[in-house]
């Protein structure tokens, strides 16, 4: 009998739980659309991939190139990436910290981690926004192709996951550091320094063969040779593990930096 009256209460707080995770999701999404700053940013992202595949002349370019793919959108896009999704995420924490809603969000019927997976899953929500209309170009050289459809579409979908990884780890990345801060600005510019350096920086650091044997594991820790992989077309189970590990990662982290402020006072 007991069981049975806990049991009510119990789904009547997972579905205020819920309703209110839905609605910081959505104030979210409405914060970064209601400034001048998401247009700017996704329009920033769209023309600059447009330019490099379409406008300026190289190899990059698909017309100049001469083959039905858009390899040159999964080679840029994550170097774009890298300041768009900063301008993204920049605000999550740091705009709550400074206004002072930071106290009045925790005081929500949420857990931490409920609170960052909210505003976790907004900013990919938008990177997703900003890849929706790059579909334009898959079937722009659809349409080109000799004969037409003459593209590697499971490659092509394989990029878009790759890529869509890419950005959800930049996003945890992003929010992560704006939960260090109240600055925005100074959310930003850690935001793109850690994401440059987990993007890249094993890499570099392994190219130094300094680790001997170990080059090889510590370039396996930078998000670069496992994006190549996905890249590629091949949906490799160790690299979505890797993915979804480095997500995880960094929201704990979050998690644990939210925590602190209980554990100052």
């Amino acid at each position: 009998m007991a069981l049975a009256i806990k049991n009510p209460f119990k789904l009547l707080f997972l579905r205020r739980s819920i309703f209110t995770m839905k609605s910081l999701f959505l104030k979210e999404i409405r914060s970064f659309l209601n400034s001048l700053i998401g247009y700017i940013v996704i329009i920033v992202f769209l023309l600059g991939i447009s330019l490099f595949m379409w406008i300026i002349k190289g190899e990059s370019n698909v017309l100049d190139n001469g083959y039905a793919t858009i390899d040159t959108l999964f080679a840029i896009a994550p170097w774009v990436f890298l300041f768009l999704i900063p301008a993204i995420t920049m605000r999550s924490f740091a705009d709550e910290k400074k206004t002072g809603t930071i106290e009045l969000l925790l005081t929500r019927p949420l857990t931490d981690l409920q609170i960052i997976i909210a505003k976790y899953a907004a900013g990919l929500a938008l990177v997703l926004f900003s890849l929706i209309p790059t579909l334009v170009y898959y079937f722009s050289v659809y349409k080109l192709g000799t004969p037409q459809g003459n593209i590697d579409a499971g490659g092509t979908w394989g990029s878009y996951i790759g890529l869509l990884l890419l950005g959800s780890s930049f996003v945890c990345i992003g929010v992560f550091s704006s939960s260090l801060t109240d600055n925005q600005i100074i959310a930003f510019i850690i935001s793109l320094a850690m994401c440059f350096f987990c993007y890249t920086g094993f890499e570099q650091i392994s190219s130094l063969s300094l680790f001997g044997k170990a080059d090889t594991f510590i370039e396996a820790l930078g998000i670069n040779q496992h994006y190549n992989s996905l890249s590629r077309g091949v949906i490799d189970i160790r690299d979505v593990v890797y993915f979804l590990g480095f997500n995880a990662f960094f929201i704990l982290l979050t998690k644990t930096v939210l925590e602190s402020r209980k554990w100052q006072k």
